[in-house]
């Protein structure tokens, strides 16, 4: 179970128990796994550890003399320097009200002695990763602000003049670029927490009643998860839903709509056979919903890494919008690859009124060239795609190679460019948006892109149909 959750670094780990066995126990487990523990016998004792060396995670007994797990945790949360550090309630007490204390007091998790080592390890873990997450996602939220103060302070010097207030919408827009992967930061961490917050209390129940059969499932279907690289169209999960539910209903299990529906969501798209003695199980719509939630923190994990990445490229274009760096390293990439993340990072748009079409040719030869700019590329013609259709429509992917070069043609459903205006689209400066919406520049650092590439672009576009097609050479001279 352990290989399901995202993997962590080496935590510190405190763990706080009156029962010198228990304590042994416990940092021998942890020990084991490479995590740095920290043996307390007493709540003094731990406070004081705490504020000395805060560690990464905190396991607390309840029932300790002087001061007992409810008035330590208390007096952590309380102190400025240890409020977020996670803490884990271990405990032989099993009421209900004992544990709804526990997250009174701000616990974050209950596990009951006695406890199942797999089970403790899958906690500490989980939490640990969640504590990582958390202080990446502070991190790149306070290098953001710096960034966009920096933007802002920028745009404020250069609309002194007409020709730099035309600058300064550049980086009005670039600004609103480093919002986006920002948005789908804060989109994923609130899908993470949403999930805590609702279940964190079942969790111990749900996987001590697993059985051994049951947990190989589950740990299938987390692999199921991880092998879908791409988010499906609707109309893919049309098809593949319906092939799912004849066979379920084929087997005569009951609720096969909604199994179906989750199985398709979780990634499964082939044949059920592995699963049917799950399917058959009269938990088996728990077990699965429950699957389908912990691949979506799987999810939103990965996005959160997308996110940041596309966030520090945004930023280095800025920095190096004005001179290209000939000495730059090229590198061998599948084109294919990029075009992915900005779909990832335009999943927002995409989802709620856009059909995507992927005409990817099987074993495309790999492209010498810049990716970080190829990326540049496909952001501004997918987000001029997106916006043409006001997210709503058909967008078309193609990537073929042709002779020595590898063709992609990227084409949109939107209402399309007038004929008086298509000569003009690649022009610096020229835009059909409102001030302050556009600074005409995007198109042009596009052809600027793919010219230093030794390649060629051309639109083609009628009312309900605009194409763009990047020809790139395979190998860049």
């Amino acid at each position: 179970m352990n290989n399901d959750l995202p993997s962590t670094e080496i935590g510190n780990i405190l763990v706080v128990d009156d029962t010198p066995a228990n304590l042994r126990l416990l940092a021998g487990i942890l020990n084991g796994k490479g995590y740095k523990v920290r043996p307390v016998p007493s709540g003094e004792l731990a406070i004081s550890a705490a504020q000395g060396m805060p560690p990464d995670l905190i396991l607390l007994d309840i029932m300790m003399p002087e001061m007992n797990g409810y008035e330590v945790c208390e007096k952590i949360k309380a102190d400025e320097r240890t409020r977020d550090i996670p803490v884990i309630f271990i405990s032989a007490i099993n009421d209900v009200l004992d544990k709804v204390k526990a997250f009174a007091v701000g616990g974050v998790d209950y596990i009951t002695k006695p406890f199942q080592v797999e089970e403790v390890l899958v906690r500490v873990k989980t939490h640990l990763a969640m504590c990582q997450l958390q202080k990446k996602l502070q991190e790149k939220n306070y290098e953001l602000t710096v960034t966009l103060d920096q933007l802002q302070a920028t745009q404020n010097q250069l609309v002194q003049s007409e020709k730099l207030a035309a600058l300064g919408q550049l980086i009005a827009g670039i600004a609103h670029e480093i919002n986006t992967p920002l948005g789908a930061i804060r989109s994923s961490i609130g899908n993470i927490t949403n999930f805590l917050d609702n279940n964190i209390e079942n969790l111990p129940v749900f996987f001590k009643e697993l059985s051994p059969e049951r947990q190989q499932d589950f740990l299938s279907l987390m692999y199921c998860s991880r092998q879908q690289t791409y988010s499906l169209s609707t109309r893919e999960k049309r098809e593949f839903k319906r092939g799912l539910k004849q066979q379920i209903e084929s087997e005569g299990i009951g609720n096969a709509d909604t199994l179906a529906s989750i199985l398709v969501n979780i990634g499964l798209q082939g044949n059920l056979k592995e699963f049917l003695p799950l399917l058959q199980d009269p938990e088996s719509e728990n077990i699965i919903k429950t699957a389908y939630e912990f691949a979506s923190i799987h999810k939103s994990a990965r996005t959160i890494a997308t996110a940041t990445e596309r966030a520090a490229k945004v930023v280095f274009a800025l920095k190096n919008y004005a001179r290209y760096d000939v000495n730059g390293e090229k590198l061998q990439v599948n084109i294919t690859e990029g075009i992915e993340t900005v779909l990832t990072l335009y999943q927002n748009q995409i989802k709620h009124g856009v059909e995507i079409v992927r005409n990817y040719q099987d074993q495309l030869p790999a492209v010498l060239c810049y990716p970080d700019e190829l990326n540049q590329v496909w952001t501004n013609l997918i987000h001029n795609a997106l916006q043409a259709m006001d997210n709503q429509g058909n967008l078309t992917i193609d990537a073929q190679q042709q002779d020595t070069s590898v063709v992609v043609k990227i084409t949109d459903s939107g209402k399309g460019i007038q004929p008086d205006i298509l000569p003009k689209i690649f022009e610096p400066f020229f835009t059909t948006k409102p001030a302050g919406e556009g600074s005409g520049l995007g198109l042009d650092i596009v052809r600027k892109i793919v010219e230093k590439h030794h390649g060629q672009i051309d639109v083609e576009s009628v009312p309900g149909k605009t194409a763009f097609t990047v020809c790139l050479p395979i190998n860049l001279i």
